[in-house]
């Protein structure tokens, strides 16, 4: 897999176990994509209270949610592209992976790929745009290992 630079901020606290998967379902997203080696993110773990108030600054939605992408332009295949932030709320993954049944890594690694994906133009506005995004989000969900490989669903 090639190498891209991915760091991961953890403003909540989480083990260097679930940063080691956040790291991998990125790299495993980029480069399923056709991302070269240099293409870059920033991935912040945080808690409900920050997720709300970058959902309410940024996009005008008062609300907690899961995950967040923020892309920084329109995505490249270059080396050393700068591609985005992306900001997941552990608080919000660990309900969802509890009303799933499926461990917090199986969550994160979901909100990963599906919040990378964003990051790399992808959308699920229309019936087709959707279709799309879940076959891929599935593929590369499937080729991690993960537990979950149904796609997120909004």
């Amino acid at each position: 897999m090639s190498q891209f630079e991915i760091e991961v901020q953890a403003e909540y606290e989480v083990g260097p176990g679930q940063q080691r998967v956040v790291r991998e379902a990125a790299a495993r997203a980029l480069a399923n994509r056709g991302q070269r080696s240099g293409a870059a993110c920033t991935i912040l773990l945080t808690g409900d209270e920050r997720i709300r108030a970058l959902n309410r600054d940024f996009l005008g939605n008062d609300k907690v949610t899961d995950v967040l992408s923020f892309p920084a332009g329109e995505p490249t295949l270059g080396a050393d592209s700068y591609l985005g932030d992306v900001a997941i709320s552990v608080p919000a993954a660990l309900r969802q992976a509890e009303s799933g049944g499926h461990s917090l890594d199986g969550e994160l690694q979901l909100l990963t790929v599906h919040a990378l994906l964003h990051l790399l133009g992808y959308d699920h506005g229309t019936a087709a745009e959707k279709e799309a995004m879940w076959s891929i989000q599935a593929q590369i969900l499937a080729d991690l290992g993960a537990e979950i490989t149904e796609p997120k669903g909004d």
